[in-house]
């Protein structure tokens, strides 16, 4: 990886772990299609670009081989749509994920399932921009929504106690016993 400048679309992992190697960049929204296509930003709002970092390093673990790790750091903001009001609102996204690389996807798989760590599998040149973009979509809210929504009809005490039984109405509707 020395003398050239590395490719993140095919980035070296184990060379860049050897050498304890940093890389840098930004992508427009628009270069990661999967993450552009969730966007909704405000009118005459665009959506933010991807600053990225990632850093390559190898690890002893105590008796065994050398590991390849990769950090990654991400940041960008992102455009989701409040569930509550239906409005789009801005949300600062921030990805900070250690990976460790092993020999083949079957191991990988294997160690990731009993492991807290991250776990992918090692290949020759992986695609930066694919995985920059895969831990966005993983780190979207699953529920996106304002802190303070001004919803219609919303209240914040709407939530601290229930009402009188919600059914009561019906009641009206009853036949009258006889």
């Amino acid at each position: 990886m020395g003398a050239r400048k590395p490719d993140p679309t095919r980035l070296e992992v184990a060379a860049m772990a050897a050498e304890g190697a940093s890389l840098s960049g930004q992508w427009a929204a628009p270069e990661l299609e999967r993450w552009h296509a969730m966007q909704t930003p405000a009118p005459g709002a665009a959506p933010e670009p991807v600053q990225w970092r990632v850093r390559g390093e190898q690890r002893r673990a105590a008796g065994r081989p050398l590991q390849t790790w990769l950090h990654l750091h991400v940041e960008t903001v992102a455009w989701p749509t409040c569930q509550r009001c239906l409005q789009p609102f801005s949300e600062a996204l921030v990805v900070d994920r250690a990976l460790r690389f092993v020999d083949g996807e079957a191991r990988a798989e294997a160690l990731d399932a009993d492991s807290e760590d991250d776990v992918l599998a090692l290949v020759p040149a992986l695609d930066l921009r694919t995985l920059v973009e895969d831990e966005l979509l993983l780190a979207w809210p699953i529920v996106p929504r304002h802190e303070q929504c001004a919803a219609p009809g919303y209240r914040a005490d709407d939530d601290a106690e229930p009402s009188a039984n919600p059914f009561s109405a019906l009641a009206s509707l009853k036949p009258p016993r006889h």
